[in-house]
């Protein structure tokens, strides 16, 4: 009879969780342009998002593990060095350049099935769109300002035909973001930019990348938490987790509470001994990689986070942009914060205790609150 799985306590399942995100220690990955292609690269993906009544999440998440962290420094990797590139993974991200080869696959698959996002493009638009873009060099949508603008079909469109074509075109692997300026971006030639394009990744290979990623960056794993946002690949995956239990390179464990939820780690995490509690306090984006997979999050931790940005302000229960703090291995509060500008301070809409954290607690709550908004105003 095959041995029951090693049963981890939650509290340890968190403790593993957070130092695999380098949230338990103070600058893990140093500071510079090297600090932010050293966590996008441990991470495996950052996610971006337009909303801004703070700063916007890319750089949130960066900076919660890089304490110096300057804006600058993404413009860097992205733009010069060329060590990031931005890719959709279960949203659009930053990811590795190394990891390019692991999305060329999927950049085809456009190509032969394009998405119907972007409605009536058509392959001669693609064909003027690169002609152009050989011809000018790169461009964002407002250097193109010779073409008749249309009614917007959606909310998130654009009045400018440009953009829908440059959009599939960047799925389809044609193009790349080349640099980005706030949210507009400028896109440029795949091939110019990179100069040469690595061989695809097999399908095999996509999959064990995938697994991983997720190994590094979740030391806990679970089918639903690999493949988040990617169903079809959980077959393949577990195919894969299935091989290595044979040749015991993983081992099943349960998570208390979580008895039906099957689980892996790599032998070496049973082998340590429990560290020291984590004892810093983060001010997290509903984005960051420990908050966004919202089953997780409530297995490990015993909170629900809601995103109530596209509610009516009636239906809030946390507000707007609710932002999960984290002190030590618990969530204790949730703060809707909003950026003013003009004023330079960062207000507190609405905040929601979920446990009484004492007179030091909230103090400690108070300095990061102070760090934040520094951050909010900094390079």
């Amino acid at each position: 009879m095959p041995k029951a799985p090693f049963v981890i306590s939650q509290t340890r399942a968190r403790h593993l969780w957070i130092a695999a995100q380098k949230l338990d220690s103070v600058a893990p990955f140093g500071d510079g342009p090297e600090a932010t292609r050293a966590a996008i690269a441990h991470l495996g993906y950052v996610q971006i998002d337009t909303i801004n009544v703070i700063e916007r999440c890319h750089h949130h998440i960066l900076w919660s593990r890089i304490p110096d962290y300057r804006r600058a420094d993404l413009r860097q990797v992205q733009s010069a060095d060329k060590s990031v590139f931005e890719y959709w993974t279960h949203a659009l991200s930053y990811v590795p350049t190394t990891h390019l080869p692991y999305f060329i696959r999927a950049m085809k698959q456009y190509r032969e099935t394009p998405s119907r996002w972007f409605g009536s493009v058509t392959p001669d638009e693609v064909k003027k769109m690169l002609k152009r873009l050989k011809t000018e060099g790169p461009l964002s949508i407002r250097d193109i300002g010779d073409e008749a603008l249309v009614d917007k079909n959606h909310p998130w469109a654009s009045r400018k035909p440009s953009k829908p074509v440059l959009e599939m075109m960047f799925y389809q692997g044609f193009v790349t973001v080349g640099a980005r300026q706030g949210m507009l971006k400028t896109y440029d030639l795949m091939a110019r930019h990179f100069e040469a394009l690595p061989k695809p990744a097999s399908h095999r290979q996509i999959l064990t990348y995938k697994l991983d990623r997720a190994l590094r960056s979740q030391c806990i794993v679970s089918l639903d938490s690999i493949c988040h946002r990617d169903a079809p690949s959980k077959a393949g995956v577990k195919e894969l987790i299935d091989s290595r239990l044979r040749r015991k390179l993983l081992v099943p464990v349960t998570v208390e509470g979580a008895e039906k939820a099957p689980h892996w780690v790599e032998p070496a995490t049973l082998d340590t001994s429990p560290s020291e509690p984590p004892t810093l306090v983060h001010i997290l984006s509903p984005f960051d990689p420990l908050i966004i997979q919202r089953k997780r999050l409530k297995l490990f931790f015993g909170y629900d986070h809601l995103f109530e940005a596209y509610l009516p302000a009636e239906k809030r229960k946390l507000g707007y942009f609710a932002l999960p703090v984290l002190m030590g291995d618990r969530v204790v509060a949730v703060l809707d914060l909003k950026t003013d500008r003009q004023a330079g301070k960062l207000l507190v809409q609405k905040e929601t205790w979920l446990e009484d954290v004492g007179a030091e607690g909230r103090v400690a709550v108070d300095e990061a609150l102070g760090r934040f908004e520094r951050f909010q105003f900094g390079d």
